[in-house]
């Protein structure tokens, strides 16, 4: 698999976009503005693409460099689409010791994309996380807020099945 990500094309809405501009209209002039308008944003979007950035821009009068600057400093902002199902796989310590790392690496394999990245029919994304909190029941994996502990390789197809 190329090391090159994949990109989504942007597909926001007219609607988004009404949206968004009455968030910044309502919050610009508040100090510290810049949080809750890329908060809210991300709400509105589901993920903040350069588009976006560079609307929020505009409307604010804040230069694209310091907006960009916070989105990827803070790892609440993402600068890629999530699919409908965000799987997440935990790779702290005790999930990684019973074999996290296989099901991370096969799923990137059966789903053709890399971590961070969604699949271009924008069903599923993948993401590594550091502990759910489930260590009793490593390896574990999340889709959406569905918890997947004790698993082997062997488990992703039915798993994935179940949202197809």
């Amino acid at each position: 698999m190329s090391e090159k990500k994949k990109t989504v094309p942007f597909t926001g809405t007219k609607e988004q976009e009404e949206a968004l501009i009455k968030v910044i209209a309502e919050l610009k002039e508040e100090p510290g503005a810049l949080m809750p308008i890329l908060q809210k944003a991300q709400d509105i979007y589901g993920y903040l693409p350069m588009e976006v950035q560079k609307k929020i821009s505009d409307e604010t009068g804040i230069p694209l460099e310091k907006i960009y600057g916070v989105v990827t400093f803070y790892s609440q902002f993402s600068l890629t689409p999530k699919g409908k199902y965000r799987i997440s796989v935990c790779l702290g310590t005790a999930c990684y010791v019973k074999g996290s790392g296989d099901i991370y690496n096969a799923l990137m394999e059966k789903l053709g994309i890399v971590g961070g990245e969604c699949t271009p029919d924008g069903k599923f994304s993948l993401d590594a996380c550091r502990c759910v909190g489930a260590c009793g029941l490593a390896p574990v994996m999340m889709v959406n807020d569905e918890v997947y502990g004790r698993l082997t390789v062997d488990d992703i197809d039915d798993i994935l099945a179940k949202y197809e």
